[in-house]
């Protein structure tokens, strides 16, 4: 389908939603036209009402008049001065392409490259292009896997697929801004309602009588009613330029593959697939380790240090590359499954090219920690970006320590509560002392329960507290060998952060700890560890 009649079917498809809106209108007036004819004037003003509710929202969305532009993301720009051979590296592509190369490169923290276009006369006229690179996604690319990548997204330059996307945004947002509106609507009635039966209930309850459970089943029902009308068409529109949009994926792809190569498109979409795993559980166990505590790792390494990552955990991510999805990620998705494209591009007659070795793709930019740090400045939140920056080994070490701490408040507290004991540093030593006389179940009787565990009485509440009173002693031992240096977390791209002990430890702290905590208490083993240079 040509860019005219894609042009044609996505104003179609945006008429259609003023349609449907007109077609509202029209029902919710004759239904005020039949309450003025046939019932009584206090009905008919009820009807008034409900039809103006139910029409404000209609309205709201059919007076977006505005074709939305496309957000510029937070991102870096860079020039032809600032970086050369990137610059260089997209024109080449653009012009082995066969299309105009974008006139605004933006670096930004996603792991995605894309491209947009800002488009005239409802997409027939084109107009200033830009390219969006993800430097998270550089880090874990090749340059001749990024080259592949950048083909593909200029793929859609040369079949006009990005100078329809502002008249197809309209389309959207109008739909779910309306959506909105009324699920606005419905979510205030609701809990409108649920106050209004909660302050019932607590006059009945005041009264000494028993009152009656919160129900507001069935409130808001007319709006939500008309959410899912409009719900219904959006997903319609979607659906209605879904296959089209996915053939744009597969031609993108293939004009990749005359550029950058069958075999180095078809690995480029596996390694995609690889790094937004790894950035993702980059993002959870390393980058925001310290967080909670106030803590970053050093500047451009929360977007960059992914590449530690994939490089420690090569063979392990081997099986992603392999095990790619084969279902869409939604039902509304315009790229056809990773799978799927692969296997089109490596049933491809070969061309001979292979998948050629390079360097990585960040060495394209001329200071490759110096675009990490600018665009994680952009990026970040304004109070992640006032958090105290630590080394990598430094950051595992404090945050695995204070993650300790936090967990074992409730016996620092606890112990407090038996012994008096107010400071921290002499809250270990208190412990042991009130095991020793015999308050190790009183302390524990206070520690957080199960519902089981809460029910339990004798020596199944004994049972029930043992692992929790023993963990929480591990870790304020640990506490106090990491503090006096005898103990460090350790950090591991490739396992998780791991706790060195002094020689010998580790066999017999366990040991120590089971002692500490059993029927007849014995903290002798315990002190003697704690307590040895």
């Amino acid at each position: 389908m040509g860019a005219s009649l894609r042009a044609l079917r996505a104003l179609v498809l945006l008429a259609g939603f003023y349609l449907l809106g007109l077609a509202v209108l029209t029902v919710l007036a004759l239904i005020d036209w039949a309450a003025t004819l046939w019932t009584p004037g206090p009905w008919a003003l009820k009807f008034y009402v409900v039809t103006a509710v139910l029409a404000v929202p209609v309205v709201r969305g059919m007076l977006l008049l505005r074709t939305p532009t496309d957000e510029i993301p937070a991102s870096v720009l860079v020039t032809d001065a600032d970086e050369p051979r990137l610059w260089r590296a997209v024109r080449e592509l653009a012009e082995q392409v066969g299309t105009r190369a974008p006139g605004e490169i933006r670096l930004t923290a996603e792991v995605n490259a894309a491209v947009s276009e800002d488009s005239r006369l409802l997409g027939l006229l084109g107009g200033r292009r830009r390219l969006y690179l993800g430097l998270p996604l550089m880090a874990g690319l090749s340059e001749a896997r990024l080259r592949a990548v950048l083909a593909h997204e200029f793929g859609h330059f040369t079949h006009a697929d990005t100078r329809l996307s502002a008249l197809t945004a309209r389309c959207r947002v109008q739909v779910e801004r309306t959506v909105a509106h009324f699920e606005e609507k419905a979510g205030g009635k609701v809990a409108k309602e649920r106050a209004r039966q909660e302050r019932k209930a607590a006059k009945r309850i005041a009264r000494g009588r028993t009152a009656h459970e919160i129900d507001t089943t069935g409130v808001g029902f007319t709006l939500r009613t008309m959410a899912r009308i409009y719900t219904a068409y959006g997903r319609f529109s979607l659906r209605a330029t879904q296959a089209d949009s996915r053939r744009q994926e597969i031609a993108a792809d293939l004009a990749a593959s005359r550029v950058a190569g069958r075999d180095a498109t078809a690995s480029a979409l596996r390694e995609i697939a690889v790094v937004e795993a790894a950035n993702g559980f980059f993002l959870d166990s390393y980058a925001t380790l310290g967080a909670e505590f106030g803590m970053l790792p050093p500047h451009g390494e929360v977007i960059g240090g992914v590449r530690h990552l994939l490089a420690a955990r090569s063979e392990e991510l081997e099986d992603l590359r392999q095990d790619l999805p084969t279902q869409p990620a939604s039902p509304y998705d315009s790229h056809p499954p990773m799978a799927e494209r692969v296997a089109r591009l490596e049933a491809l007659a070969d061309d001979g090219r292979g998948a050629p070795a390079s360097p990585p793709s960040l060495s394209l930019l001329v200071s490759p920690d110096r675009s990490l740090a600018a665009v994680e400045d952009v990026s970040l939140t304004a109070d992640a970006l006032l958090m105290r920056r630590v080394e990598w080994a430094d950051l595992v070490h404090e945050a695995m320590s204070a993650r300790s701490m936090s967990e074992a408040e409730p016996l620092l507290h606890a112990t407090a509560e038996v012994t008096g004991t107010v400071s921290r540093g002499a809250v270990l030593d208190a412990l042991l002392d009130a095991v020793d006389a015999g308050k190790a179940w009183e302390i524990a009787d206070r520690l957080p329960k199960s519902e089981r565990a809460g029910a339990a009485t004798g020596r199944a509440a004994r049972e029930f507290a043992r692992p929790v009173l023993r963990r929480g002693l591990s870790l304020l031992v640990t506490d106090a060998l990491t503090e006096d240096g005898r103990a460090r977390w350790q950090l591991s791209w490739a396992a998780p952060a791991v706790l060195l002990l002094p020689p010998g430890y580790e066999d017999e702290l366990p040991a120590a700890l089971d002692a500490a905590v059993a029927d007849r208490p014995d903290t002798g083993p315990l002190r003697m560890l704690l307590h040895t240079p």
